[in-house]
């Protein structure tokens, strides 16, 4: 075949970039055209996405890719759980409010009381957590918003932007999963669960699948790939093989296991386990793990204080320390949002009954040190509760690159690890446009093309029993 060329937008809570990926059919060259920083902004109070932003980035790098090139189409990955909403005229009702925003405190207990928690487990499959979209939306209805009066389209900001380059309003599946609203089985909203916590299901936008194509911008093709982040990054993990687990590592740490089928009982319950929606029909049985998130916020407090570290000194002086002086659950509440991240951890250090580390490399290596730790012991609850052997861990994103957490999660977990690639998610959202265009039969042909031609690198565990010892230390502490 000739070469093809696509587009891939891919949006983090970070940064973003755009891509230009061309296909020969052996091998996928992916070519970074633009980045740009994702900063949310408060106003009054209300932390929101800088949506303008975006977008103007969005068509700078689309039109920066395109240039000399025939690009046959452009998929476009966000971030999940966040809303959208359309006024009857189509425009833009709201600007979206960022997930960590303080609107949805008490918003999990004040959906619980209209529909028992353990139901919602039961409708959706989805992890508890309280930045998901039903609880976004929920806030709304509770704290008494016009929004809704308004509302003519209900949708994920995926969602949105996919409307901005087309003017098509329609919802992604594995985006719509994100919220905590989706029905596994028919795959569809969950209306009688959204009405129940006010939302107007008929305003809700319908879904389609991952390759659905739903219009064009400037003349080029848009698919709706695979539109969240982290389910882009799984099409891109190159494995051979079914009985590994993968780790979308960035902001979010997003630990899991792809499987035909959700995963709903008692213990994955208990074990507040999610089923995601994937490619293909699969579902993305995982955790989220508060993830870079805590390292991004310590080295903006020592900017501040200054201290300036690049993401390589953070490494660096964490190698430097000494191992194991404390232990933290990153997914602690305290550290959702954040105003002083080092104090936060230390105060969090000190309600444990431990000594925090004196330096700021120390301090790194805790978070980096007890991120390992909650990978071994989350992996332990998805191996259990799904009956999946996992013989190798596949590390995916932005952290594929940091050599020592890669080696402390092949030594927490006891199985190997391959990083890589670094920008998976990018890669997953051009591979699912290359299959809708018939350039590649379906994901486990693309996954083997991706195995051949993918640079990746292993590690092995080492000193497993020292780090099974840590993991039974941080158990006791999370109780």
């Amino acid at each position: 075949m000739s070469e093809r060329y696509v587009i891939a937008v891919d949006l983090g809570a970070e940064s973003g970039r755009v891509m230009r990926a061309g296909f020969d059919g052996q091998r996928i060259e992916m070519t970074e055209v633009h980045r740009f920083p994702n900063k949310p902004v408060y106003v009054r109070d209300t932390l929101y996405w800088n949506i303008l932003d975006l977008w103007q980035n969005i068509k700078d790098g689309i039109e920066k890719a395109a240039d000399g090139y025939e690009i046959a189409s452009i998929g476009l990955d966000t971030w999940g759980v966040d809303v959208g909403m359309l006024d009857s005229t189509g425009k833009m009702l709201s600007i979206p409010v960022h997930y960590r925003d303080e609107r949805t405190e008490g918003a999990m207990d004040w959906v619980f009381e209209r529909v028992p928690r353990r139901e919602v487990y039961e409708r959706t499959g989805i992890q508890f957590i309280q930045l998901n979209g039903l609880y976004q939306v929920a806030s709304l209805t509770r704290d008494g918003s016009s929004l809704f009066d308004a509302a003519h389209t209900i949708f994920t900001i995926a969602d949105l932007f996919n409307y901005m380059l087309t003017g098509t309003a329609a919802a992604e599946f594995t985006m719509a999963s994100t919220w905590q609203a989706v029905d596994p089985r028919t795959r569809d909203w969950d209306r009688e669960l959204l009405a129940k916590v006010g939302v107007p299901v008929e305003r809700m936008a319908p879904i389609v699948q991952p390759g659905t194509r739903l219009g064009e911008y400037e003349g080029i093709p848009v698919i709706a790939s695979v539109c969240h982040d982290t389910g882009a990054a799984v099409v891109g993990v190159p494995a051979t093989n079914k009985n590994y687990a993968y780790l979308s590592s960035g902001t979010w740490s997003l630990l899991g296991l792809e499987l035909d089928h959700a995963v709903i009982n008692d213990a994955a319950y208990e074990a507040n386990l999610t089923n995601e929606g994937g490619y293909g029909g699969t579902f993305r049985f995982l955790r989220n793990i508060m993830g870079m998130w805590l390292v991004q916020q310590c080295r903006a407090i020592w900017a501040e204080e200054g201290r300036a570290y690049s993401y390589d000194d953070l490494v660096r002086i964490s190698e430097e320390a000494e191992p194991f002086q404390a232990v933290i659950d990153p997914d602690d509440d305290s550290f959702f949002r954040s105003e002083n991240m080092p104090q936060q951890i230390r105060d969090y250090l000190a309600r444990t009954g431990q000594t925090a580390p004196d330096t700021d490399g120390g301090l790194v290596r805790t978070i980096y040190e007890s991120l390992a730790l909650k990978y071994s012991l989350v992996m332990k609850h998805l191996v259990d509760v799904s009956g999946q052997p996992v013989e190798q861990l596949h590390i995916i994103g932005g952290g594929s690159r940091n050599k020592l957490v890669c080696q402390m999660a092949a030594n927490a977990t006891g199985v190997p690890v391959v990083a890589g690639p670094a920008e998976a998610t990018a890669l997953g959202n051009a591979v699912v446009q290359f299959i809708t265009y018939g350039d590649l039969a379906n994901l486990d042909e693309a996954r083997q093309m991706l195995a051949k031609s993918i640079d990746t690198t292993t590690y092995q565990p080492q000193n497993v029993a020292a780090w099974n010892e840590q993991a039974q230390r941080l158990s006791k502490i999370i109780g």
